[in-house]
């Protein structure tokens, strides 16, 4: 069975994103199917999808990157330039595993499909 898998990094300091809030919610239904921060390694502990649950259909993944930089004190107290990062994305084949990582700095973001 496939699976669905995620990671983050804080390229700006060079390290793992620990303690980062994300949402995965399915777009076709509109249903929010977890809620999870990343762990030291900046992964999560499981799959965020697996089983029967990981399903074709699209999906987001929504990241709460600006209050994980106001607690660090990069953004200070105010509105952060970044302060959610979407990341919407289909699953054809639930029979093979997506890793969807996110690259993020104060000011910027890149993702692409992993392995």
């Amino acid at each position: 069975m496939g699976r669905l898998t995620t990671h983050v990094l804080d390229i700006a300091a060079g390290r793992p994103a620990a303690g980062l809030r994300i949402t995965l919610t399915s777009l076709d239904g509109g249903a929010v199917l977890g809620r999870f921060v990343t762990n030291a390694d900046g992964r999560l502990d499981a799959p965020a999808l697996e089983g029967e649950a990981f399903a074709a259909g699209r999906y987001e993944l929504l990241f709460a990157v600006g209050d994980y930089f106001r607690a660090r004190g990069v953004t200070g107290d105010g509105i952060a330039f970044l302060e959610e990062v979407p990341i919407r994305f289909g699953i054809a084949d639930p029979a093979q595993h997506y890793h969807v990582p996110l690259l993020v700095s104060p000011w910027a973001f890149s993702t692409y499909r992993g392995s």
